[in-house]
Formats: structure tokens, C-alpha cells, sequence
């Protein structure tokens, strides 16, 4: 099971290549990021619009969490996506709205975690009514990987078109530990 802390630096994490793969998109031309090279999502947009609608999916189920974590109330206002195709715009730059506001609820949401609430157990239902329950720490592990799956497949779109999303590793934004 993760701990708080290793919740709140993948949510970093996620905010920080995020931030990354949107700057590199944005060095594109309009018609480089909807090029169908051949990926689950088609495109460049396409991978980016799947990765909005998990994570609105995914955050929608969370805000169902016992703990009613406060970060989590702009989603019971938000639609939840009816697909994971679903699109959020045309364009790097409408994305990025939607990107910025979820990666806010993101890493607020993982400063108001307590491990207790890692341990208990999250009821939701996927897109076709069916129901399951999973520890919310294991849901959560889920949702980072998920994301960095897909930015991995982003990665490789950006460099096929030209752009460089710099350095991906975990391993950036982990401290130094103290010798001695």
C-alpha cells in the first residue's frame, strides 16, 4: 500500500510532466498534434483529450471517497466524460485548461490524504454500471500509473514530430537523502 507521502510526490509528479508534455505540444503546428501516427489514441490530441477523460472519471469516483476530500468538490459539478475518447477540445490550448484545473485538484487532493484513508475501501462503478470495490491506495497506484503509461506514449508522439519533452524520470523529483 503507498503512503501519503509517496501519493503527494506522484501527484507532483504528474503536475510536472504535465506541464512538460503540454509546453512541448504547444511547439507544434495545429496539424502535427491531430496526425494519426498510429498510437491507441490515434494522435497527439487524441492521447492527451484519454488521459482528461480517465483522470475526470477517475477523480469523479474518488470525490465518492468516505473522507469527502474538499479538493474533490469542483467534480461533482464537472459531466463525467461518457467515453475515453471523449474530447475536450481541438487544440493544445483547450486542453491545457482542463489540464491545469485537474492537476490542481490532483495535488490538493493528495495534500488532504491520511494513510488511514489509503487503507479504506472505494465503491464505484466503471462506464458500464458495473460495480467494484478496491483499496483506495491500490486505485490510486492505478490512476499515477495509468497517466505516466499514457505520457509515455505522448513522449513518443512529441519525438516523432520534433519536440523534445525533456527528461521524464520519477527520479528528478526525488531528495536527496542525508549520508551518514
Amino acid at each position: 500500500m503507498p503512503t501519503r507521502k509517496d501519493i503527494i510526490l506522484l501527484a507532483q509528479y504528474n503536475e510536472t510532466m504535465n506541464r512538460q508534455l503540454y509546453d512541448a505540444a504547444a511547439t507544434l503546428p495545429a496539424d502535427e498534434v491531430s496526425v494519426d501516427r498510429g498510437a491507441f489514441f490515434g494522435s497527439l490530441l487524441g492521447t492527451m483529450n484519454h488521459l482528461l477523460a480517465g483522470d475526470t472519471i477517475w477523480l469523479k469516483r474518488f470525490s465518492q471517497h468516505p473522507s469527502a476530500f474538499p479538493a474533490l468538490a469542483p467534480m461533482h459539478g464537472m459531466p463525467t466524460p461518457t467515453g475515453l475518447t471523449h474530447s475536450f477540445g481541438a487544440s493544445v490550448a483547450e486542453l491545457r485548461e482542463h489540464r491545469l484545473r485537474l492537476d490542481g485538484v490532483i495535488t490538493a487532493m493528495a495534500a488532504e490524504i491520511h494513510d488511514a484513508d489509503l487503507e479504506q475501501v472505494l465503491v464505484y462503478r466503471n462506464l458500464s454500471g458495473k460495480e467494484f470495490q478496491r483499496h483506495f491506495g491500490d486505485l490510486l497506484l492505478h490512476f499515477f500509473n495509468h497517466q505516466t503509461h499514457h505520457r509515455g506514449q505522448a513522449s513518443t508522439l512529441l519525438s516523432q514530430a520534433g519536440a523534445d519533452i525533456g527528461v521524464t524520470d520519477l527520479f528528478v523529483l526525488l531528495p536527496d537523502a542525508a549520508l551518514g
